[in-house]
């Protein structure tokens, strides 16, 4: 017997074409959260109860616009569309902390100053990517070390040689 399945919370929602206004709202919001697109108008996140509870507040939302939107808990039937949906969320969270650790290494060679604005936002850009990385990718850890070498303990500037 195989173990449990993982559960998915599904939005799938209808918006009107105009005004465009909502629509492009929403997909910023669904970006923020991470989702996986299964088809147009059709997203998925792991089902648990924060992410259900995003998706219910969406739906409502889209529902307020004029539209159509409903929350499904399901699991796939065929492991390998689960698979897929999985490693396009993954892919897009590496594209993101690649970004991160490209900026880290842009900033290490700045000035005390720079770089700790650079540590700053990259820390803040670090937790952004996190609350929609369910499925953490390698690129994670380097990108959270490249960032945190940044900060000024982790740093030796030929200032600080007599």
């Amino acid at each position: 017997m195989k173990g449990p399945e993982r559960q998915w919370a599904l939005l799938s929602y209808r918006l009107p074409r105009e005004p465009s206004t909502p629509r492009i709202a929403l997909w910023r919001k669904l970006k923020r959260l991470g989702v996986g697109q299964i088809s147009d108008g059709l997203v998925a996140l792991p089902a648990d109860a924060r992410t259900q509870e995003q998706l219910e507040w969406i739906a409502e939302e889209v529902t307020d616009s004029g539209g159509t939107a409903t929350v499904w808990i399901a699991h796939p039937a065929a492991a390998g569309h689960e698979h897929q949906l999985v490693e396009a969320m993954t892919q897009a969270r590496a594209a993101e902390y690649q970004h991160v650790l490209a900026q880290a290494e842009d900033a290490r060679d700045a000035g005390d100053a720079e770089r700790r604005r650079a540590l700053v936002r990259l820390r803040a850009e670090l937790r952004r990517i996190q609350r929609r990385d369910y499925f953490p990718p390698p690129d994670r850890l380097a990108a959270e070390r490249a960032v945190e070498a940044l900060h000024p303990a982790n740093t030796t500037t030929e200032e600080s040689t007599p």
